[in-house]
């Protein structure tokens, strides 16, 4: 969070909706957004946390509802926060402990959350370029497998996430969670897999695909002399054919021991970090 935010100052709004009530319709239709259902109508998610939401105002993000409990109440961060919701036009909810709970499906939730529109960005306007390194998630069904890799691919620079085929929702309550925030700086993209492959063969770009039938070691590929997809399975089968025959490479993690492979989101760690290594640099490390 940046003294920017911190600076402007906090002022009362009095646009600001109380509401106890778990009958609520507005409590109602932001509890329906743990179903995916509601989010795909909607086009919108719930996200929480202050730092988060302040976060994704900064990325220029624009809340349609803040919910806040009564103890964020005066607080001059939540309220600075509020008076930005009302500015563009959004919703301001003061809520119960009660109401928090049920929103957030938590025992102990946090102080804050929104409700955001959903962003996607077309494959049509992706054009990797030298440097880029872009992620391609084949039917990655586990949430939690989803939000970390949104995670780690923020955390080493990469351009976006592409999700090929029937993934899972990455703006469900537990994807979001498991991002801590970082879903707001990663671009997020859709895809079948003919669309995908269509995209690979005018993209330029070099797909390197991890697979139990690999031959090269990850350690060994030139990662250098292109922008990179890097490309990873389904957690229970990995690659089908088609796209792995695709693979302009079709790498290997070394491992000793009984386990036979890596959990997707640890795999695509390893992975993006090897990929990312010539470009990651000690002086711009945070």
């Amino acid at each position: 969070m940046t003294d920017d935010f911190r600076q402007e100052g906090a002022r009362r709004v009095g646009q600001v909706k109380e509401v106890t009530s778990l009958a609520n319709p507005i409590v109602k239709d932001i509890k329906a957004l743990s179903q995916k259902k509601s989010r795909d109508e909607s086009r919108t998610f719930l996200a929480e946390g202050l730092k988060l939401v302040i976060d994704a105002l900064e990325l220029g993000w624009t809340i349609r509802t803040l919910v806040y409990a009564k103890a964020g109440k005066g607080k001059p961060l939540v309220e600075k926060v509020a008076a930005r919701t009302v500015a563009s036009g959004g919703l301001v909810l003061e809520v119960s402990e009660k109401v928090m709970s049920a929103i957030t499906r938590r025992d102990n939730p946090q102080m804050v959350s929104a409700v955001f529109e959903q962003r996607w960005t077309s494959l049509r306007d992706v054009a990797p370029s030298d440097g880029q390194t872009w992620i391609a998630l084949d039917r990655v069904r586990d949430p939690g497998n989803l939000g970390t890799i949104i995670r780690t691919a923020d955390a080493a620079g990469a351009s976006g996430v592409i999700l090929v085929g029937d993934c899972t929702d990455p703006f469900s309550l537990e994807t979001v969670r498991a991002t801590m925030g970082s879903m707001f700086a990663v671009p997020l993209i859709k895809a079948t897999p003919v669309e995908f492959l269509k995209w690979k063969k005018g993209s330029g770009a070099r797909l390197v695909a991890t697979h139990l039938a690999g031959a090269v070691d990850y350690r060994t590929i030139d990662y250098r002399s292109k922008p990179v997809i890097l490309m990873m399975g389904n957690e229970q089968s990995g690659l089908p054919d088609e796209l792995a025959e695709a693979a302009d490479a079709l790498a290997r993690i070394p491992q000793v021991g009984m386990a036979d492979s890596l959990n997707l989101a640890v795999a695509t760690g390893v992975m993006l970090f090897e990929v990312r290594r010539h470009l990651l640099k000690l002086d711009g490390a945070k």
